[in-house]
Order: C-alpha cells, then sequence, then structure tokens
C-alpha cells in the first residue's frame, strides 16, 4: 500500500457511543441514591429503633447509681444531752487491678495510709483478681484527704457515718454500740436500730472509665435520717452513779457492781451503772464481759433486801400485826434437814426487830404460819418473774417457783431471799411499791410523756408502816447507819447474799447490797446497789453497798434539787 493512500486512509481508534456513558452515568447515580439510602436507613435505625439500646449502653458506661448515706439519729439523756452521735467519716476502698506497680507510689500510699509497704502489696496480692477492697475505714475527712491529694489511680472514697459517744464507758453497756457500717449491735442500739438507722437515698450521677466523679446529675431519693431516742436517764446522776461504782469495786476488789436509781414516781430509770465497763469510742483489747449491762440481764437471789416486801405479804394476811412477838430462841432451827442461821440469838422479837435484825427465823416462823402461798403471790405483783418490758435487748424474766411441790424449806427461803432470782432493775422496780404507797411503778428506759399509772400491789396502810420501819433500820447502831444521807430522811434493807453456782453455794463468795429509798417525807428515788464478791475482809451489805448508795443519793438529791427533810424527823 502506498503512502498516499496509508494517509488518506480512516483513523485508528474510535469514539464512544453516547449510549455507553450515559448508562454508566446512571449507574454512579443509582448507586449513591442506594447508598445514602442505606445510610438514612441505618440512621433512622439507631436514632428510632436501636436508641433506647444505645442510649442504655451509653449510660451503662458514665452513668452510676450511688446511694446517699442516712444519718443515725442521735440517742440523748432526758435533758437532750448527747449520748450517741454519728460524724461524718471517708472510707478509703481501691480496684487492685487499676493501681500501678509503682514503688514509689505505692510507698507514699502506704505511708499516707498507716501501714507498711509490704502490708500494702500483701493486701494488693490477695485481692488482684476482684475490683474492690477497703484501704481503711472511717478515716475523718481530713486524714482521707491527705491520701486522696496523692492522685493514685484507683483509689476512691466512700462517705460514710461513724458513731460516737460522749460518755464513754459511763453509759458503755446501756447505749451499746454499732459495728462498722453503722447498725446497732449491743444494747439500745440493738433494740431500736430500724428506728435510729434511718433510710438511705440514692443519686446519680457521671462518672469517667476510672470511675471519677465528673457531674451530679439528680437525686433520685433523699436520705431521711434516723429518728432520736430520749432516754429517761439523767446524765449528771449517771457519772455520779458510775463514779461511786467504780470506787467501790475497786476499793474491795470486787469482780464487779451495780447501781440502778429509779425515779420512784414515774418509774423511769435516772442511772443504771455497770462495773466492769469498756470504752465504746475505743475497743481494742474490750472484755466481753464488760458488754454485758448486768442490771438487765443478769440475775441473783436478793437475799435479805426482799424481807421488807415479804413482810408486807405477812402483814396483809391480817394474821400478824406490828406487835406480834416471836421468839427466835436459840437463833436458828432445822426444816426439811436444813439449818436456818441468824447472826446471832436474838431472842424475842415484833414484826419490826425482825426486820431491823434481819432476822432469817422470824421470817420463816412467820411465813410458816400463814394458810396461803401469800409471799409468792406479793412477788408475782411486785414483777419478780416476769419480764420488765423495757424492750431492752436479752433482759432478765428471773424465776420465781411455782407453788407446786414446795417444801417448808423453800417456802421458808423465799421470805428471806433465798430460792429466787431477780435482777437488780427487777428489785428496784419492786421497791416502787414501798415508795409511792402501794403502787408499783414499771420502769422505763425511755423518758415518759405521759404519767405512769402503775400497778396497786401493796395496801397502803401496810407500805407506810414498812417505810417507817425501814427508815429506823438506817439509824446510828443499825447494820444499815452507813446509807444514811446527812440532811435527808432514808428508808432502807440490806442484804448479804451467798452466791451461788453449779456446785452450790460458794465458800466466802458473797454479794453485797442495799435497797433504799429517799427522802422519806415525799419519795423521790428509789436506788439499789449490787457489789459482786467483794474481797479484803468486808463483804456485809451494811458495810460495803449501804456507803455506795450514801453518796449515789445524797449527791443525786442535791443535783435534783430536793430540799432536805432531816428536821421533819426531830
Amino acid at each position: 500500500m502506498s503512502a498516499s493512500s496509508r494517509q488518506g486512509g480512516t483513523p485508528r481508534h474510535r469514539p464512544v457511543s453516547p449510549p455507553m456513558g450515559r448508562a454508566r452515568y446512571v449507574l454512579v447515580l443509582v448507586l449513591v441514591a442506594l447508598g445514602m439510602l442505606l445510610l438514612g436507613a441505618r440512621i433512622v435505625t439507631l436514632h428510632v429503633f436501636d436508641q433506647p439500646f444505645l442510649q442504655g449502653q451509653g449510660n451503662a458506661r458514665i452513668l452510676r447509681t450511688e446511694p446517699l448515706s442516712a444519718h443515725r439519729g442521735m440517742i440523748t439523756d432526758r435533758h437532750g444531752e448527747p449520748l450517741a452521735i454519728s460524724t461524718p467519716v471517708v472510707t478509703l476502698w481501691a480496684n487492685p487491678q487499676e493501681i500501678a506497680d509503682d514503688r514509689i507510689q505505692r510507698l507514699m500510699l502506704a505511708q499516707a495510709l498507716g501501714m507498711s509497704l509490704d502490708e500494702l502489696d500483701g493486701r494488693l496480692e490477695r485481692y488482684a483478681d476482684r475490683e474492690f477492697m477497703y484501704l481503711r475505714r472511717q478515716l475523718t475527712p481530713e486524714a482521707a484527704q491527705r491520701v486522696l491529694d496523692l492522685r493514685v489511680a484507683g483509689v476512691y472514697a466512700q462517705h460514710e457515718y461513724k458513731r460516737y459517744y460522749p460518755a464513754g464507758e459511763v453509759t458503755a453497756q446501756l447505749v451499746g454500740v454499732t459495728n462498722v457500717d453503722d447498725r446497732g449491735q449491743e444494747g439500745l442500739e440493738l433494740a431500736y436500730q430500724p428506728h435510729l438507722a434511718g433510710t438511705p437515698g440514692k443519686r446519680r450521677v457521671i462518672k469517667d472509665r476510672r470511675g471519677q466523679l465528673v457531674r451530679d446529675l439528680e437525686v433520685l431519693r433523699e436520705a431521711e435520717p434516723g429518728g432520736e431516742l430520749t432516754l429517761s436517764i439523767d446524765q449528771r446522776l449517771q457519772y455520779v452513779a458510775y463514779r461511786e461504782l467504780k470506787k467501790a469495786v475497786a476499793a474491795h476488789e470486787a469482780d464487779g457492781g451495780i447501781v440502778v436509781m429509779l425515779d420512784a414516781r414515774t418509774g423511769e430509770v435516772l442511772a443504771m451503772a455497770n462495773q466492769p465497763s469498756y470504752n465504746p469510742n475505743n475497743r481494742a483489747g474490750l472484755d466481753p464481759q464488760g458488754l454485758r449491762n448486768q442490771a438487765i440481764v443478769d440475775v441473783f437471789e436478793p437475799g435479805s433486801v426482799v424481807k421488807p416486801l415479804a413482810m408486807a405479804a405477812i402483814l396483809e394476811s391480817g394474821e400478824f400485826s406490828l406487835d406480834t412477838v416471836i421468839d427466835t430462841t436459840p437463833g436458828w432451827m432445822r426444816i426439811d434437814q436444813f439449818t436456818i442461821r441468824d447472826i446471832r440469838n436474838y431472842g424475842e422479837l415484833d414484826l419490826a426487830g425482825i426486820l431491823e435484825k434481819s432476822s432469817n427465823i422470824g421470817m420463816s416462823k412467820l411465813t410458816l404460819e400463814l394458810d396461803e402461798p401469800r409471799v409468792p403471790e406479793l412477788y408475782r405483783s411486785l414483777g419478780f418473774g416476769q419480764s420488765p418490758e423495757t424492750g431492752f435487748p436479752g433482759e432478765a424474766v428471773g424465776n420465781l417457783p411455782a407453788p407446786v411441790r414446795w417444801s417448808h424449806s423453800q417456802w421458808a427461803a423465799l421470805s428471806y431471799g433465798y430460792g429466787l432470782s431477780v435482777s437488780a432493775l427487777q428489785l428496784a422496780s419492786a421497791y416502787t411499791a414501798l415508795a409511792n404507797g402501794g403502787v408499783r411503778m414499771s420502769p422505763s428506759l425511755l423518758k415518759r410523756a405521759q404519767p405512769a399509772s402503775g400497778v396497786e400491789a401493796i395496801e397502803p396502810e401496810v407500805a407506810h408502816e414498812l417505810l417507817r420501819i425501814m427508815e429506823a433500820s438506817v439509824q446510828p447502831g443499825t447494820g444499815g447507819r452507813r446509807a444514811a444521807v446527812p440532811g435527808y430522811r432514808v428508808a432502807g434493807k440490806t442484804g448479804t447474799v451467798r452466791k451461788s453456782s453449779a456446785g452450790g453455794y460458794e465458800k466466802d463468795a458473797y454479794r453485797s447490797l442495799f435497797a433504799g429509798i429517799a427522802p422519806v417525807s415525799d419519795p423521790r428515788i428509789v436506788t439499789v446497789v449490787m457489789i459482786d464478791r467483794p474481797r479484803g475482809g468486808d463483804y456485809f451489805g451494811g458495810a460495803v453497798a449501804a456507803p455506795v448508795f450514801s453518796r449515789v443519793a445524797g449527791s443525786a438529791l442535791r443535783l435534783l434539787d430536793v430540799p432536805p427533810d432531816q428536821r421533819e424527823r426531830q
């Protein structure tokens, strides 16, 4: 082919046909539109259909519901003086998986927490597979802030309350204690746990991935503080009772002791002291024996202090009068193979003399002459063998045997205080009948809003006569003379009881007691003192317990502004 023919021929490339280009263009538009449609559908799905699920997942990662601690109610004495209050504290906890293995940082953290580095490392290792461990419970806000200022990742704070007891060991067994979680464990703290605890609240917050608070959103439920509890205790009288009891227990090297003081008119407990005791604010090395409120939960044979009560039953029988004379010679007698003794031979005694000399023989002979079990029946009406119903955990009922299968010796023993058991609180409550013209006031640990009615247990004339006889038993030259209170007329009865155990009565082991009423002209207080196993020679109630009554009652009458009535006796 010639060159000219090659130059004049048609070109080698062919142009794109218009229909093909248009189809591709349409295809692209369709694909773009389809993508936008799918994207829009996905957006609609996420914002409409999946929105609750996604919102929940997001909230689960940043939103938290935290408890709001409820402030525990305060316990006060009858005048509003605090006996138990709650103070804000901070508990530090950690997520061991978030704490870095930085020796310097861990050392600083350990020092701030008051522990060694080895101790901290050991605890972190033990909880390595967990996300929670306590570092320190109930720190003061200042101490906790010093730890938080280190900004150690994985260390967090929780705000709580800690119970504080201003009166310390003086009211420990009565008020009781709470545990580290601020729940009542002993005493009135336990008895009134639902009332004192309150109701925790809730709040919603935002936290970051490390658990740090970012923002408070809302309070879902406000915390409701616990209710307050007003006790019948007068803190001034409580301090006096505890001080004198502690001195007496130490002076006589005794195992312990009890002082219970009631308002004679209302039955309210004005003071209730126990030895041994403990400091509820520092329980390190705590002796469990000190936890017991012996005045309510422990019982003992009352001995001669119940003789005035038994004499009330004897006089009410109508078979004897105050002028009745009983021959107690020779100072002992045998009943059912048992020997009953007086300290010495008192010879002939009238009923007042039997009480003043505390004659077991006289009481036994009088009781055995009765046709009916009047003594135990009166004891029961005075609250023996029954719950005091104070609401205190573990309060003792005591033991008053039923009159079935009684022997003569058991019948007689009840009249001089053996064969039954009572608590110090029961004994004090029974004595309110002698102070109130025969009306017994039930005891109360709480301040009464309304006057109590009481129960008529003893004939008024008999109660007044016994109060006069008991006053004579606290005069110079009598066994109860050390219970006298200068300026005031006092009535009372001493008691000395042998301690019993599983094997019978212990040798040279006694309880010394005194129960008294003051002032006689217008009784205001009833006080029972018991010293457990005094040593060092003295163990009679008149020598050991009566002086404690004198000091406690004397201080109480002055603090209560009771005018002296000594002149009326002269």
